[in-house]
This record gives structure tokens, sequence and C-alpha cells, in this order.
């Protein structure tokens, strides 16, 4: 693959990753997901160009937000942003729950190349995996709209743990057709917060919630 076509690594990378073993690990990581990102399934072909600012740092944004604990990440791909995270945060426990065999497969590649013993990739659908109830954080990033994520996220989390699903610029909206859902689920505290925005990157919005 033409190397020209790859976004160069944007400075603010080594504000996120100021460890010299989170930035080797994150650095191979994305050299891995440009290589074979495509032809594995794991990314489109325009996102070659934007891997770094749309993917890793849209990622990595939210590890200041996660606590030392057990953190799922529900349809985690190919890594994002649980394996960013999992990088930027060894003091976590991280599971990665993807059901798609061949992105399962890239994902234990992966914690086995970068040498992380803080991960567990497990096959599944959120639903189907109820062994792992009582995180104390759950993680998704473009899985789906929130009146059908919360359902599937929030049965994970222990009582008095957290939510913390990425999300788009409608995420008002889709917070406006999940009252109900926010109400069944009973998620206190809801709040949206802009990450990065004190840097030179592209905003990340996050929707928070504390689970009942």
């Amino acid at each position: 693959m033409d190397m020209t076509e790859r976004e160069p690594e944007p400075e603010v990378t080594q504000e996120l990753f100021s460890d010299e073993v989170a930035l080797r690990r994150v650095r191979h990581f994305v050299a891995q997901l440009a290589e074979q990102g495509e032809t594995r399934g794991l990314i489109g072909p325009l996102e070659l160009p934007r891997i770094w600012s749309r993917h890793i740092l849209n990622s990595a944004l939210l590890a200041p937000l996660v606590r030392p604990g057990r953190v799922g990440d529900v349809g985690t791909g190919a890594g994002l942003p649980g394996l960013v995270l999992a990088i930027a945060r060894p003091d976590a426990e991280f599971v990665l729950i993807e059901p798609m065999a061949r992105r399962v497969e890239w994902l234990e590649e992966q914690v086995s190349e970068l040498g992380l013993d803080n991960v567990t990739v497990v096959r599944g659908r959120a639903e189907d995996t109820l062994e792992f109830r009582a995180l104390d954080q759950v993680t998704a990033r473009a899985v789906s709209a929130l009146r059908t994520l919360i359902p599937l996220t929030a049965r994970l989390v222990r009582p008095g743990g957290e939510l913390l699903l990425l999300k788009g610029a409608a995420v008002e909206t889709e917070i406006e057709a999940a009252r109900k859902v926010i109400a069944k689920w009973k998620l206190e505290n809801i709040r949206v917060e802009q990450l990065g925005l004190d840097i030179d990157v592209e905003p990340t919005r996050v929707f928070r919630a504390d689970v009942r």
C-alpha cells in the first residue's frame, strides 16, 4: 500500500501517549491497521488518510475518564476505542466484546503483538455475555443510536458504574429519543462532554451516565 496515503502522526499524539512504551505500542497498532485494516474488513478504503485523527486520537481522548477497574468495550471492531484505551491506561483491565470471528482474530493478534496483559477478548454479543456483568465502566463507539445502545451496555455495568459512549454531533437528539430507555435502565447524572477542546485535535463527544 502506498505509504504516501497514510496520515502523518499528529504532534499531539505524544501528549496523549506520553509514556514511551505506550507510544511505541500505539505506533505499531496504527502501522498494522494501515497495512491490514482494509483487506481484513476493519476500516473502509477512505479511512487510511485519517486513521490517527478520526480513530486513534478520537479514542485516546477518552482515556482520562477511565477509572482503574474493569472496563468493557461493546462492539469493539478493530479495537476502537478498547485497544487504544488499553494502551493508554495499563492500570485498567479491558474486556473487548466483538461478535465477528475475523475481528476477534485480529484483536487477539494485536493483544499478543503489543504485549498487552490488561486485555481480555470475548467473541459474542453484549446481550449474550452476561458473565461479564458488574463491569465498572462500559464504552462503545459507532455501534448504534442510544435507544438501542443503552440496553446493550447498561446491563453489563455494576450499580454505581458508568457508561462512556462515544457519539457524534447528533447526540442531544439521540438523548431525547432515548428518554424512555434512559428511565427504564435507571441512568442518572446524564451529561455530554466534549473532550480535546484544549488541544489541537477534533473534539470527541462522550455520553456519560451513572448506572443506579
